[in-house]
């Protein structure tokens, strides 16, 4: 079984990860781990922790002399922000002065803090938010890194773009696969139109200076996928409903579509589906189109797997929304904590972190094996299976 959890809070020592199922032998890079963590932190419109923090993992257990031992691997990600938040985030009993205690009370509208604070019965919400931001995520990149890290033992790739951000441009961009791979990786949006890309900076730089937020779409494609992942047998084994969930997931997707998705529902059947022709030199299916966006019914076809996940502006604004002190029940302004105006770049990182993560685990579901070896011996034998069909 291929699996990971995370612990951490937002401000405290540091974000874990434990990830568990990956089979021994397989090469791993904690450089490669960094460099998806610093992906994460790019883009324009973010706010001044990407300054701060300067992620970095530390390998604690799993790994030795570069390969995995196929026990779990447990992965630290200091927060540099630690050292001001020690008396207030701190484990042990603390007598703090009110004025430094830094408690919340006035819930951010579109955020965890009251919905997490009536659920757990907590009077400071800091003690909801902190576990519900979204710094919660390097440790999620991190994990995906080593997921990804697998998955290009068996030649999958998985990249992500911004196809719209605030409603620019007015449809999302349908893109190639070549498109995306182009765009370079100081983008400031990952975004490869560079036209629509120059309206989303100005759009941003608008809305920072009213103090509000903006939302958008990312896109997530992985190629090299096999034919054969998942199962139309049982709910909860098909895969877009698990690539589904692990999407909406991440903080502040609201939708997750897969292929044409939501313009799928406004069309006829012809317009829709994809049809199937044969190559015979590589003796394969194939289609001409992906409307699918590589799965159907819950296992996938061998087409580029594609899924976008829908973000709505993220719940902290400069200028704060109306709420209500949950201690005086007065009506306030919203709790402000240091914020971005847009994430939706450093979403479709997560975003790759997420289906990497959900295809590693249904690749160890389909091929298994306790070594890469054993694990690539299975693979080829299905490979082989697949030509013969």
């Amino acid at each position: 079984m291929f699996r990971f959890t995370t612990a951490g809070e937002s401000h405290g020592r540091a974000l874990v990860a434990v990830v568990e199922g990956l089979p021994a032998g397989l090469a791993v890079s904690a450089e490669a781990i960094n460099g998806e963590l610093a992906r994460r932190q790019w883009g324009y419109g973010r706010g001044g922790r990407m300054k701060i923090e300067q992620d970095r993992v530390e390998v604690l257990s799993g790994v030795r002399h570069g390969q995995t031992l196929g026990s779990p691997v447990a992965l630290l990600v200091e927060n540099k922000d630690w050292k001001n938040w020690t008396d207030v985030m701190a484990s042990e009993p603390r007598d703090i002065a009110p004025e430094r205690a830094r408690r919340v009370t006035r819930p951010r509208p579109g955020h965890a803090d009251l919905a997490g604070g009536q659920k757990f019965g907590a009077r400071d919400l800091r003690n909801i938010l902190e576990r519900a931001s979204a710094r919660e995520t390097a440790a999620r990149v991190a994990s995906g890194a080593l997921a990804k890290q697998l998955l290009a033992a068996f030649n999958v790739e998985i990249r992500s773009h911004v196809v719209q951000l605030g409603g620019v441009p007015d449809a999302p961009l349908e893109l190639a696969w070549g498109q995306i791979a182009a765009i370079p990786e100081d983008a400031p949006l990952r975004c490869a139109d560079a036209e629509a890309q120059a309206r989303m900076i100005a759009l941003i730089d608008d809305v920072r200076r009213a103090g509000d937020t903006l939302g958008g779409v990312f896109e997530v494609v992985a190629r090299g996928v096999v034919a054969g992942l998942g199962s139309h047998t049982s709910w909860d084994a098909k895969l877009d409903g698990r690539l589904a969930q692990a999407l909406m997931s991440i903080h502040a997707v609201k939708a997750v579509s897969v292929g044409a998705g939501f313009e799928a529902a406004a069309l006829p059947g012809s317009q829709v589906h994809d049809e199937i022709g044969y190559d015979s030199e590589s003796h394969a299916f194939a289609r001409a189109t992906n409307r699918a966006g590589g799965l159907e019914g819950g296992v996938t076809n061998g087409e580029e797997l594609r899924v976008r996940g829908y973000l709505k502006p993220i719940s902290t604004l400069r200028r704060p929304l109306r709420s209500v002190d949950i201690e005086t029940k007065q009506t306030a302004d919203a709790a402000f904590e240091r914020s971005d105006v847009t994430v939706v770049p450093a979403a479709g990182v997560i975003g790759e972190a997420m289906v990497a993560l959900t295809l590693a685990a249904a690749m160890r579901e389909k091929f298994g094996g306790d070594s890469l070896t054993e694990m690539r011996r299975n693979f080829d034998g299905y490979v082989e299976q697949l030509r013969a069909y």
